[in-house]
């Protein structure tokens, strides 16, 4: 792995400046973000961090949404929250872990069966606490042991055909690979399945044409549940990209190469099945490695695949977590291709109708359909990381239809009225973001800043009420009501899309899988802890391909800061030189050279400064290491006992 252990060359800040608005906005949300993050866990845990929900929990969803919903803990501890949140954010994901392995869904520490659609929102909260760091041996132990679940190391999980590069079931875990569902697996889905249409066009007595299927009438339900077991439960699925992410967070915490040839390997089996599809993905492949084994040789009908209601959301997000991950690992931007790939072929599909440029969402039997607007941000996601024209072209053909300047606080999950812009975890600003980045709205960070305000007050709110008390919900599960399993999620007020994408100069992860990507992140070099030091505000003005440009601002009359900078979320890039520049954005002053990944900033009460970073992209060994020594970080992995030849005879 590549480190920089000489001294970390330190620039000092001595230049008064009256805090600009965003500056002033971004310690009133984080002040209020800390205090309410205390206040959330006060509602909603027992003393020990367990959660306040019920004496049992059926079926095999679940242990995804507690994660969901406290997994902010820890991210607001990487870019700056209080020193409270790091213990708290520990201790939460330690009971969740213990309460969902009594519930009977947990084991070895990890979800026994469920899709990487869930999978990749819980274990969110393992990447955000390798950001949020020290590593411990408990932190690498974890996530070598949870990868080789995945590339087929661990015996007790044999999810994965290392011959075939072959993630051999949609439903996998610590117990390996679930061929065949019960109906108590799905039962706390039933009352939303209604709403669904059916997987199949061809199931007896239901109606695709419909839109629905009555998943809670028993009969229906169990020839579902034998359909999906004959048709969907074997074999890999483009979904399971998101396990990428998985074997991504155990080299950061390792620096091993296994990890990355596992993900760059995965990808590649991928492209190579899109190649023989004809250039479409194809969302379903049988244990033998065949396209449509099981589905009458049909390269659709596949779990979360092009059938599925989520449709072509649930095809690039994974595709672009997994090719974002490889760029990561390789430093090759042509791991990008097969994303890019499957982003021409919707769009190449495109009709106008009544004035308006729609794609297809999904197909089956019937070809394609489900019309809807294309979305610009998976292009703007793999452009923040490749910066290069052919990503600008994609986002750009889509016609503008609505202000792509508008900001908006955004709804729990679904679609805005206004934009048509889809929210997942209060995710909702990508678009006008990317232009504020391009330098094409320049009112964005108050406006961000803002809404996030509106947001957070919004939620506390709902918090305090009284459908917000967790000792008054009702037992069981209810469609759209306040007793559901995503209910931690619906009262959060732990939203903070402004400070990721402002400070990071980054899109808010993906949120079913995606590694927290950004141009830079900070350290306190006084505290020796993630994130900006208390009362420094930073902004990210623009990104070059080879360059970012932010500003610094001590917002402390009375108190000196001192803040680390580092190339890339996880010190992927290389500083090249650093340049001041006057409030115009002139140089000011000569370039000094740099060469490493972190630079030092000494802020002086009240002082700012505004500069340009130039660097080299992708040019380290990402990791999840800090500026400091860790005395864990190369302490050798436990191994457990082993025993060969069976049990002893008694004698």
């Amino acid at each position: 792995m590549t480190e920089q252990r000489n001294p970390i060359p330190r620039i000092e800040a001595n230049e008064r400046m009256v805090p600009p608005e965003w500056a002033l906005q971004e310690q009133w949300l984080m002040t209020t973000l800390n205090q309410a993050a205390v206040e959330f866990v006060g509602r909603y845990t027992q003393p020990d961090g367990t959660l306040i929900w019920q004496e049992q929990w059926p079926g095999m969803d679940g242990s995804d949404d507690p994660y969901e919903g406290f997994m902010n803990l820890a991210l607001l501890y990487v870019l700056g929250g209080s020193k409270e949140l790091h213990g708290l954010s520990r201790k939460i994901w330690e009971s969740i872990t213990w309460q969902w392995t009594e519930y009977g869904q947990i084991d070895r520490e990890f979800d026994a069966y469920y899709d990487w659609m869930h999978h990749g929102e819980g274990y969110l909260y393992l990447y955000f606490l390798g950001l949020a760091g020290p590593a411990t041996l408990k932190d690498r132990q974890r996530s070598v042991r949870f990868a080789r679940m995945y590339t087929g190391d661990d015996e007790a999980a044999p999810n994965y055909d290392k011959s075939l590069r072959l993630i051999r079931s949609p439903l996998t875990g610590s117990k390996g690979p679930r061929f065949c569902v019960s109906e108590e697996d799905w039962s706390t889905h039933r009352g939303i399945l209604d709403h669904y249409p059916p997987p199949y066009e061809d199931m007896p007595g239901a109606d695709y044409a419909s839109g629905t299927c009555a998943w809670s009438d028993d009969i229906a339900y169990s020839q579902l549940i034998r359909f999906m077991n004959e048709r969907m439960n074997r074999g890999d699925v483009p979904l399971n990209l998101n396990a990428t992410g998985l074997v991504t967070h155990a080299y950061l915490h390792t620096g091993d190469d296994y990890y990355r040839d596992w993900v760059a390997g995965y990808l590649e089996a991928w492209e190579e099945r899109t190649h023989r599809n004809g250039g479409m993905i194809p969302d379903n492949i049988g244990l033998s490695g065949e396209i449509g084994e099981y589905n009458g040789g049909k390269w659709w009908g596949g779990y979360y695949g092009w059938r599925w209601p989520h449709g072509f959301m649930t095809i690039i997000e994974p595709l672009s977590n997994a090719c974002m991950n490889a760029v990561l690992l390789t430093g090759d931007m042509s791991r990008l291709s097969l994303a890019r790939s499957q982003l021409d072929v919707n769009w190449s599909h495109r009709k106008e109708e009544n004035g308006q440029t729609l794609v297809p969402n999904k197909h089956g039997d019937n070809g394609w359909h489900d019309w809807r607007k294309p979305l610009t941000k998976y292009a703007i996601y793999l452009w923040t990381i490749s910066m290069a024209d052919e990503d600008i072209e994609r986002i750009e053909r889509i016609p503008a239809d609505h202000d792509w300047n508008e900001v908006i606080v955004p709804v729990v999950s679904g679609r805005d009225d206004r934009t048509g812009r889809e929210t997942k975890h209060y995710i909702g600003n990508t678009e006008p973001w990317f232009r504020y980045i391009r330098g094409t709205n320049p009112d964005y960070p108050q406006q961000i800043l803002a809404a996030n305000m509106e947001l957070v007050g919004r939620q506390l709110a709902r918090m305090r009420s009284e459908q917000g008390d967790p000792r008054k919900w009702e037992r069981g599960y209810h469609d759209g009501d306040f007793s559901s399993i995503h209910i931690w999620q619906e009262m959060c007020p732990l939203y903070f899309e402004a400070l990721v994408q402002l400070t990071l100069g980054g899109p808010m992860h993906i949120s079913h899988g995606g590694l927290q990507h950004g141009r830079v992140r900070y350290f306190d070099a006084l505290e020796k802890r993630p994130g900006l030091p208390q009362g420094v505000s930073a902004l990210v003005e623009m990104l070059t391909p080879d360059s970012v440009t932010l500003q610094l601002c001590n917002t402390s009359l009375f108190d000196l800061r001192e803040v680390i900078i580092q190339a890339g979320t996880f010190g992927e890039h290389n500083f090249k030189i650093v340049q001041r520049l006057d409030a115009a954005g002139h140089a000011v002053g000569e370039e000094i050279l740099l060469a490493g990944k972190w630079l030092a900033v000494s802020l002086q009460p009240g002082a700012g400064i505004r500069l340009r970073l130039g660097m080299n992209r992708y040019a380290n060994a990402p990791t999840y290491e800090m500026p400091w020594p860790n005395q864990y970080a190369t302490a050798p992995l436990l191994t457990g006992r082993t025993r060969s030849g069976g049990e002893p005879a008694c004698t």
